[in-house]
């Protein structure tokens, strides 16, 4: 199982350090989850940035309550975490990106499903190492960072991850990042992150140009 202490063994301190969370940056988690939950006579209504208080028990008005969320959750992850897709164009931009970033995947998969994560995002052609957090990413973000001398970007959907990396790691420069139109709409650019993107090209050319030393 990789760690943070297992990939700082294997980091070369003088190139530029990638930080990616996994759930609608690398792959279509909402997408998928729509299809787990209708199995489970369940919807999700995109009405908001959040998943409590958007799903639904089919053809009912009133929401899930948040213990019945995270139950949800829980059941897609042991159910799916094998087969989420890739959002368009992150295989293409990481391939033209792996030479000049060390990559890792800093992701909330839970623990237990950390192996079939990585196993399926090896699978189409992503073979970084997965690291599973949990809660907040700025105190690994911080580690991961110290071991390099040069730049780390970190990327997440999430604004509260960028809070926490801005608090713990203020020099990382931080992207915020959605892959479903759908989600992106519903949200402005993270406070505590410098960038947004909603796609893999446009984002690919910002990394490279930050490698080249044209940081914003």
């Amino acid at each position: 199982m990789t760690s943070v202490s297992d990939l700082i063994a294997t980091i070369d301190p003088g190139r530029p350090l990638l930080l990616l969370d996994a759930d609608e940056v690398l792959l279509r988690f909402v997408e998928r989850l729509e299809q787990y939950l209708a199995t489970q006579g369940a919807e999700l209504r995109l009405s908001s940035f959040q998943l409590s208080g958007n799903i639904f028990h089919r053809g009912s008005e009133t929401p899930v309550p948040p213990e019945h969320v995270r139950d949800h959750i829980a059941g897609f992850f042991d159910a799916c975490v094998d087969d989420v897709p890739l959002v368009d164009g992150a295989r293409d931009a990481l391939d033209g990106l792996r030479e000049v970033y060390q990559i890792a995947i800093l992701s909330n998969v839970p623990s237990r499903c950390r192996d079939r994560r990585e196993a399926s995002l090896k699978a189409q052609g992503l073979d970084y190492p997965v690291i599973a957090n949990k809660g907040e990413k700025g105190p690994g973000a911080r580690t991961l960072a110290d071991a390099v001398s040069a730049h780390t970007v970190f990327i997440d959907d999430l604004p509260p991850q960028h809070t926490s990396v801005a608090a713990h790691a203020p020099e990382i420069h931080r992207v915020h990042f959605i892959g479903d139109p759908r989600l992106a709409k519903l949200i402005g650019k993270a406070p505590d992150a410098h960038v947004r993107f909603n796609d893999w090209p446009t984002l690919g050319d910002h990394l490279h140009a930050l490698a080249q030393g044209q940081r914003p």
